[in-house]
């Protein structure tokens, strides 16, 4: 039998194959020198000798290699995973470029894989090398707290140079009086909290009752009641000074300027009816609260912003940019008009001949008293549940929304007990600036809220 013959009996029968291998690299025939291209052949007797099939079916042979020795088919072209649409060189590939290109440079890796692409490397790599593990012997990764969250998590992130030095006020300052004589760099009071409870156990002693006595059990009890009753005092000095350290009352006046970070989220008024649950939480615990009403407020500002471009017209994102760069120029050429207005130089005034500069006319008597402007009530409480012209009217009336909700319900309410209610009954219930009443009044009449009383 020939040598081609041969060659292509044993690749019909893989006579004397002893294995399939998987090759890690490009390597190059031993006789002529060409990049090697699966299927090829391998000396099973000698050491690192791959010979090209044109080569083995010519019988060619090195010094060491003859053409007689054993061999091995060398082919990856198979699949090494079931189902998975990848050969064999396709997984060794994968695995080169992403020990050369970096875990992670899904694009470099794709680009350099035929007939893949970075998402099907990825997907492939994470699901069988990572997340299942299919192949068998690949090392087990044991999920921690630094794997699945990238770092050992910590609430919050500091050097340790930016910390703070504790307060140190003087006994007879303002700010030593509201911490109640608390030292903070000593984490002491200067006078403890019931300075004299020590008083309490000052003159027991041990041995005063002996078992002989008629009275040792009363009296072991009496000793046993006062010590408990000087540590119920101890265990007070404790929470008292835990309480002033760890719900932020060190430096209360730093604590309050803290919350002005939330005022356009969670509004002011609100921040101040929550520092009660400083008592009940710790300053961290109370930070994860604050935050998290801060990211809702956030939101619902980014809510409110959407819903504010969709009320102009705005239907697209990129249309926003535009908006708002038309919304500042209208605003600066309003501003420019105000002050144009105000100057004297281009008042109508000037134009007046001198024997009418000081007449009181309509118009200079109108002109004297300006209106006050419009109230920003975006972001305060009760906001969110007015309507938009009850938004326009609180901005124009000056009243806090809260307020006004308040004077709703209050004039509805009485107008269900009588039928009908009168301006000036509305006056009386809401005891404010009439203007406002009067507004608020016609308001509420004109969409039906409340009804006038028949002519």
């Amino acid at each position: 039998m020939s040598p081609r013959d041969r060659f292509e009996h044993d690749v019909e029968l893989e006579v004397s194959v002893l294995k399939d291998e998987i090759l890690t690299s490009d390597p190059t025939c031993r006789v002529c020198r060409s990049t090697l291209v699966e299927p090829y052949i391998r000396c099973a007797t000698c050491n690192n000798v791959e010979i090209c099939p044109p080569c083995f079916s010519k019988g060619c042979e090195t010094n060491e290699h003859k053409n007689d020795h054993d061999y091995v088919i060398i082919k990856n072209e198979f699949p090494l995973i079931d189902g998975s649409g990848w050969t064999a060189k396709q997984e060794l590939e994968l695995l080169d470029i992403v020990q050369q290109c970096g875990f992670g440079n899904w694009i470099d890796v794709g680009r350099r894989i035929q007939g893949k692409s970075p998402e099907q490397c990825k997907m492939h790599y994470l699901q069988h090398y990572l997340d299942n593990q299919t192949l068998p012997g690949l090392p087990r990764i044991r999920d921690t707290r630094a794997s699945l969250f990238a770092c050992e998590p910590i609430p919050y992130l500091y050097k340790l140079q930016d910390l703070e030095e504790p307060p140190r006020f003087a006994s007879d300052t303002i700010n030593a009086k509201l911490l109640a004589g608390y030292n903070a760099a000593r984490s002491d009071f200067e006078v403890n909290f019931d300075n004299h409870a020590e008083s309490l156990i000052a003159n027991l002693e041990f041995d005063e009752f002996q078992p002989a006595d008629n009275a040792y059990a009363l009296g072991q009890a009496l000793q046993t009641a006062i010590v408990q009753a000087y540590n119920n005092r101890l265990k007070e000095r404790a929470r008292r000074r835990r309480i002033v350290r760890d719900h932020g009352l060190i430096i209360f006046r730093k604590a309050i300027s803290w919350t002005r970070r939330y005022e356009n989220t969670i509004t002011r008024s609100l921040v101040e009816r929550l520092l009660i649950f400083v008592q009940l939480v710790d300053g961290m615990e109370f930070d994860f609260l604050m935050e998290g009403l801060h990211r809702v407020g956030e939101l619902k500002n980014r809510i409110n912003r959407l819903l504010e471009f969709r009320g102009n017209g705005l239907t697209h994102f990129h249309s926003v940019s535009m908006f708002q760069k038309l919304s500042k120029i209208r605003q600066d050429n309003e501003r420019e008009r105000k002050q144009y207005m105000s100057n004297p130089e281009y008042s109508w005034r000037s134009l007046l001949p001198d024997g009418f500069a000081g007449c009181n006319s309509p118009i200079s008597g109108n002109m004297q008293r300006k209106s006050a402007p419009p109230l920003t009530i975006k972001g305060l409480p009760g906001y969110e549940k007015l309507s938009v012209d009850e938004r326009e009217l609180c901005s124009i009336a000056r009243v806090v929304p809260d307020s006004y909700l308040d004077f709703k319900q209050l004039l509805i309410t009485e107008n269900k007990k009588n039928g009908h209610l009168r301006l000036a009954q509305a006056r009386i219930l809401l005891k404010i600036d009439v203007n406002k009443t009067r507004k608020i009044y016609d308001f509420l009449v004109e969409n039906g809220y409340i009804n006038k009383p028949a002519q």
